[in-house]
């Protein structure tokens, strides 16, 4: 007989979780890598990174804040935004036809996507409520509820990013992937240094800033 509190439990966290991804700035992110790249390294480098940072958040994420402090925490979301603006910059500086040519080696496909989703989700807003759920829920529910919430957006993401990719020409296409990763690296950048000024994108005082405490 099933758990009514677990089956509660997991719904709350899947929910909870896939709904505040499916529109942050990760999520975009990976939109924009899989509209020039191979679905299937695209969206095992994603997957594999959505489940990484929920195996970290109910593990180690309860006590991170404490371990790192504030001004550490906010250097993690400023190396995925920078992470984001290199990839952008290279992306620019390529030829449309070498830069398609790279983007197909599933080797460096999914180590991008990995390092860059990773990246992204460490201290984020998802991540934070993964960490918050573990004491309601327990850790097991929150990793297997979490986890698949966030294969399932990696999923929704790729596919969006290859039909994009498919119904928009090269050209057009190369800009506004370098227009979406390069808005979405500031505003990470942004948001480790300053996470106040950015409610919408995360639980402030639970992540913190360069300010201390």
């Amino acid at each position: 007989m099933v758990d009514l509190g677990v089956a509660t439990g997991f719904l709350i966290v899947f929910g909870v979780v896939g709904g505040l991804e499916l529109f942050d700035r990760t999520s975009f992110a990976l939109i924009a890598i899989a509209a020039r790249s191979r679905p299937l390294p695209t969206f095992a480098g994603g997957a594999l990174a959505f489940v990484g940072s929920t195996v970290v958040a109910v593990t180690v994420g309860t006590v991170l804040a404490d371990v790192l402090g504030p001004g550490r925490i906010g250097w993690l979301r400023v190396a995925g935004g920078v992470v984001l603006l290199a990839y952008a910059a290279w992306v620019y500086s390529q030829p449309p036809e070498t830069a398609e040519a790279r983007a197909a080696r599933p080797g460096s496909v999914f180590a991008v996507t990995f390092g860059t989703i990773f990246l992204l989700e460490m201290l984020d807003t998802t991540m934070i409520f993964e960490v918050v759920f573990v004491s309601e829920w327990g850790w097991l529910v929150v990793l297997v509820a979490g986890s698949a919430a966030l294969v399932t957006v990696a999923a929704w993401d790729v596919a969006l990013g290859v039909r994009l990719g498919v119904r928009v020409d090269p050209m057009t296409l190369r800009k506004i992937v370098v227009v979406v990763l390069t808005i979405v690296g500031i505003v990470t950048i942004l948001y480790g240094l300053a996470p106040g000024a950015f409610p919408a994108l995360g639980v402030a005082a639970a992540g913190g800033g360069f300010g201390g405490r």
